[in-house]
């Protein structure tokens, strides 16, 4: 399994593209109870535990907990783009490339025999499917799936209800190469990010159909292709249970099977330390941190991730729609409170965020906030005066209308609640009334995000290793009543130029520069405030191999397992 890639002299080669871009600072440790060190770059690129398959005992089952229950299972529809669908579908579905620590993709040879890359006269990328790869109804995966896939998501059908389509927008032809198995992809404008295109891919019927695309996988998943198999979906006992499949072609699974449960996070600690779970994610709750830390046999394991706590404006509303406000209440948050008090007692260094695309650990990483990312009462104040906002007592008032922002939060989500309390008082202080809106945690984003029932929401970007194209659709301009993840409604053709020009951009010295240069106007935009890299800080049992803060390092679930008996 190899890339193969010819390129013109003066362009870098492909498959080293991400190397200087996306290098990671550490290595793997068994950091266990250890305090970390106060400087970010110091922190492990991933942590899991790597252990060999024969090393591991064959069954057992992974009991893995999680914040939510998704109901649409379609990874590329606007509703099904989440952390905890993602979760689900790696060990389901075709994932094509996997990331090592270093953030570099390579191609999975379960699914890809081989991939060529061409980039003169055009970027041509030519897949060679695996011959045994087949989809769990027996259709063999072929490059009708590639096809389909890439119309469903171009763009240029709106009954398509997409999360994103940078990537795809680019393609001019999907078409057989010398056999069914031989997809060849070319593309009608350079797209330094293809790694990231088709994974996970759906079978050809799926985006065949607009409405198979916004419903053919509400509530299930009709078919699958991936060391596991569903077995059961159930929406009373909020759990998913995927189980080893026989007909996976790779290495078996070492797991029998991984069972999905929902949990309120204010008793998942709890269930974790009763053993009812394996798994705890203590990056967002120090509380949930400090006692897994007491947990006799469990470890924590640590990484930097390129995960990003954030709060997101909406500009299509009424009250954020004026840049001269969003901008004051920017200044008007004191971000570095946010951290300390999100990141108290975590063992994690207190860092503020300056950028949107690349995190602290990056290369290329540059604090673009400027005067935005300061807490500057006294500019907030000019900003709202200018925009017309006056103090009539304790707030501000425009046309009769209080200045009041509505701060949307999951119920059951400790730590947004409580940065909603801390910027309802330090907005108070520039005469903005922040109103907290406790939503069920299940509805956030299909009841409220999506729609633009917020004013500002509070939550976590799930990086991955293509920080360009990922984030392209958080900020490019909203078209044809699709805001794919553009949450704050609202861009500039200057800003899509600037990330057009990025994702097209080979020479990862110059990609990092075009980056600086978009994300410097996102912050002028005032549409997205980063707060801070989110710990990894997965508590997990002991004996557990091959899982656990993974950074960039893609994990392969068929290599999960214990690594001793169990009563599991």
């Amino acid at each position: 399994m190899r890339f193969r890639a010819r390129s013109v002299p003066a362009v870098a080669g492909p498959a080293g593209l991400l190397v200087g871009l996306l290098l990671v600072a550490g290595c793997a440790v068994d950091t266990g109870r250890e305090r970390m060190p106060d400087d970010m770059s110091a922190l492990p690129a991933y942590d899991v535990n790597p252990m060999p398959r024969e090393r591991l005992r064959a069954g057992g089952t992974l009991r893995w907990p999680m914040p939510e229950f998704p109901t649409q299972w379609n990874f590329h529809h606007v509703n099904g783009s989440k952390g905890v669908v993602n979760e689900v579908l790696q060990g389901v579905m075709p994932y094509l490339m996997r990331s090592d620590a270093k953030g570099v993709s390579h191609p999975v040879p379960e699914y890809l025999a081989d991939v060529e890359v061409t980039t003169a006269p055009a970027q041509v990328v030519t897949y060679t499917i695996d011959p045994r790869a087949r989809w769990s109804d027996g259709t063999p995966i072929t490059y009708r799936d590639f096809a389909a896939q890439a119309r469903a998501l171009c763009g240029r059908d709106g009954r398509y209800q997409v999360a994103a389509v940078t990537g795809y927008d680019r393609i001019a032809s999907v078409r057989r190469g010398r056999h069914d198995r031989q997809a060849v992809v070319t593309f009608a404008r350079p797209f330094a990010d293809w790694r990231a295109l088709f994974t996970p891919l759906y079978p050809a019927a799926t985006g065949a159909q607009p409405a198979v695309f916004n419903g053919g996988w509400l509530n299930r998943l009709p078919v699958t292709a991936g060391p596991f198999k569903v077995e059961a979906i159930d929406r009373t006992a909020k759990t998913i249970t995927i189980v080893r499949d026989p007909r996976w072609w790779g290495r078996p699974a070492r797991l029998d099977r991984i069972v999905f449960r929902v949990l309120d996070p204010g008793a998942a600690p709890g269930a974790f330390a009763n053993g009812e779970v394996d798994v705890l994610d203590a990056g967002g709750d120090a509380g949930a941190y400090r006692r897994a830390l007491r947990v006799r046999g469990a470890v924590i394991r640590r990484a930097a991730g390129p995960d990003w706590r954030h709060l997101t404006f909406n500009a299509g509303g009424p009250i954020l729609s004026d840049v001269r406000v969003r901008q004051a209440i920017m200044n008007g948050i004191d971000r570095r409170a946010l951290a300390e008090s999100d990141l108290k007692d975590m063992d994690w260094p207190v860092e503020v965020l300056g950028n949107h695309f690349f995190m602290h650990t990056q290369t290329g990483y540059r604090d673009n906030a400027g005067e935005l990312g300061r807490h500057d009462p006294a500019r907030a104040n000019r900003l709202l005066e200018e925009a017309g906002w006056r103090r009539a007592g304790r707030y501000r008032v425009k046309d009769g209308r209080t200045l009041a922002v509505r701060f949307v939060v999951p119920a059951t989500q400790h730590v947004s609640k409580r940065e909603g309390e801390l910027v309802q008082a330090m907005l108070a202080r520039i005469g903005v009334r922040v109103d907290i809106r406790p939503v069920p945690t299940d509805d956030l984003f299909d009841r409220y995000v999506l729609p633009g029932n917020f004013d500002i929401v509070p939550f976590s970007w799930l990086g991955t290793p293509f920080p360009v194209s990922s984030n392209r659709a958080v900020f490019a301009t909203p078209r044809g009543g699709s805001i794919q993840q553009n949450y704050s409604r609202i861009g500039s053709p200057a800003l899509d130029a600037a990330l057009d020009r990025a994702v097209a951009e080979l020479d990862p010295v110059k990609v990092r520069r075009l980056v600086n240069e978009a994300d410097r106007m996102v912050w002028r935009q005032a549409t997205v405030l980063p707060l801070y890299q989110r710990p990894q800080l997965l508590a997990v049992r002991g004996d557990l191999a091959n899982f656990g803060a993974r950074g960039f390092y893609d994990l392969a679930y068929e290599d999960i397992g214990f690594t001793a008996p169990a009563s599991r």
